[in-house]
């Protein structure tokens, strides 16, 4: 199972605003986009749904910018990955939209194993939080060039 780019990017901003948090400061999209070498355009519409879903606040205007609109210890990696993530079908035959015509579908386990292993890596990630996600808030930090 690999997750989509846009979550990897949804992640990453998440992260980035994480580290800025105790600073209370507004962060950019620019400076989200210089600090992990991502296209801003990438990053417009994340920003876009982390604030249509209550994960960040945004503010307009020449010092506008955004921030978390919670604490990070209290946004869960899973809620954020089930957001970003337009499914989990590990395999076609998981997808009711996408015909899969395989032949032994009626027989097989092995859906319901793979069901079983989606739901399991999602319970892992609802047990981290966005605190957590950054083991070493300081050297994040400094990786991010928020502090010299």
């Amino acid at each position: 199972m690999r997750l989509t780019l846009y979550t990897d990017y949804t992640l990453r901003v998440l992260m980035y605003l994480a580290a800025k948090h105790r600073s209370g400061e507004l962060a950019t999209i620019d400076e989200i986009a210089q600090a992990y070498g991502i296209s801003r355009s990438h990053l417009t519409k994340i920003v876009h749904e982390l604030a249509r879903q209550g994960f960040i606040e945004t503010q307009r205007g020449r010092s506008g910018g955004m921030r978390l609109a919670r604490p990070p210890e209290q946004i869960s990696i899973g809620a954020v990955v089930r957001m970003a993530e337009e499914d989990f079908a590990v395999v076609a035959c998981h997808d009711p939209k996408v015909p899969h015509g395989c032949a032994v579908f009626p027989a097989c386990r092995l859906k319901q194993r793979l069901a079983r292993a989606v739901e399991a890596f999602l319970a892992e990630l609802d047990g981290m939080t966005l605190d957590e996600a950054v083991t070493t808030p300081r050297q994040a930090a400094v990786l991010l060039n928020l502090v010299t």
